[in-house]
């Protein structure tokens, strides 16, 4: 069984609002219209698309909305006056939600956050029923994994990360079916949002890409995201090292069954890619990278 401590969850992702803000900036400004007066983030996280929201529509009224507390206090310290912050869960269905927003929605943003729902389809509903008329949904949901290392790293078994994240995949799947009342969504995204009656359904996928050499910023921000993944398949808290402190992600949030995602040898090939003391350590290479695509799914609600 696996279950998400989203308490231990919430600096990081407090650390991944501020370090994204570029795209959530980029993604909102394609979103927002002119006439937006209302709306919501709805699984917001640390509140990094909520802030980007409300800095594209000035004078709108934005809520950023959470169903863990200590998530969504980082999310209100992230956001910092701008945004109005509610705790709710769409798990509950949609008046939970309705009072949180307290008017129809123009545009409603969830991200990533419908597939920790035990019925998406139910959750998709729900999100639906608070549009405007003419209002829209947009899921991000999906994409294609990210690329950070080299195929061969020099230790190891070529192909390192391509097994990390067939264990990821099989990983969210025993997350899913560890949700009370989990319920299949056996078709896509497009068909989740056409189902909860919506109309002119499209997908757009947005690359990022940041090439090797990265700023020490970005590379320590990478080895933190691996070193993050490997603890929660794991289990186990990898080295920090010095000047390497606990960051944003302990690796605690997540309970794990005696499940073994990746084999041995792979866990002892990333233990020494992700101890700053030892010769193999990532964060003194320069040829990591970021390549990134992730997809966002959008409806509009019927005039």
């Amino acid at each position: 069984m696996i279950e998400i401590d989203w308490a231990g969850e919430a600096g990081r992702l407090r650390a991944s609002a501020a370090g994204e803000a570029d795209w959530n900036a980029a993604v909102a400004g394609t979103l927002v219209r002119d006439g937006d007066k209302v709306v919501a983030d709805v699984g917001c996280g640390g509140g990094g698309m909520a802030k980007a929201l409300a800095e594209a529509l000035p004078g709108a009224t934005v809520v950023a909305i959470d169903a863990d507390a200590d998530v969504l206090e980082q999310a209100r310290a992230h956001t910092a006056g701008l945004v109005r912050c509610e705790l709710a869960s769409m798990d509950e269905g949609a008046e939970p939600l309705r009072r949180a927003i307290g008017a129809p929605a123009d545009l409603i943003w969830a991200s990533a956050s419908v597939h920790h729902a035990a019925d998406q389809q139910a959750a998709v509903d729900a999100l639906a029923s608070l549009l405007a008329p003419g209002g829209r949904l947009a899921l991000a949901e999906g994409g294609l994994p990210a690329r950070h290392l080299p195929w061969d790293l020099g230790i190891g078994e070529p192909g390192l990360e391509l097994r990390l994240d067939v264990a990821q995949d099989r990983w969210f799947k025993v997350m899913r079916d560890s949700l009370p009342g989990s319920v299949p969504l056996p078709y896509g995204w497009t068909e989740a949002l056409t189902r909860a009656g919506l109309t002119d359904v499209t997908t757009r996928s947005v690359l990022s890409e940041t090439p090797a050499p990265l700023s020490p910023e970005r590379l320590d921000s990478v080895v933190r995201q691996l070193r993050t993944r490997i603890e929660r398949l794991t289990g186990v808290e990898q080295e920090h090292g010095h000047g390497h402190g606990h960051g944003h992600g302990h690796g605690h949030g997540h309970v794990v069954a005696d499940e073994e995602w990746l084999t041995p040898e792979d866990v002892e090939v990333w233990k020494q890619l992700l101890d700053p003391d030892g010769p193999h350590f990532l964060g003194r290479r320069a040829d990591l990278a970021v390549l990134s695509v992730r997809s966002v799914h959008l409806g509009h609600a019927p005039r």
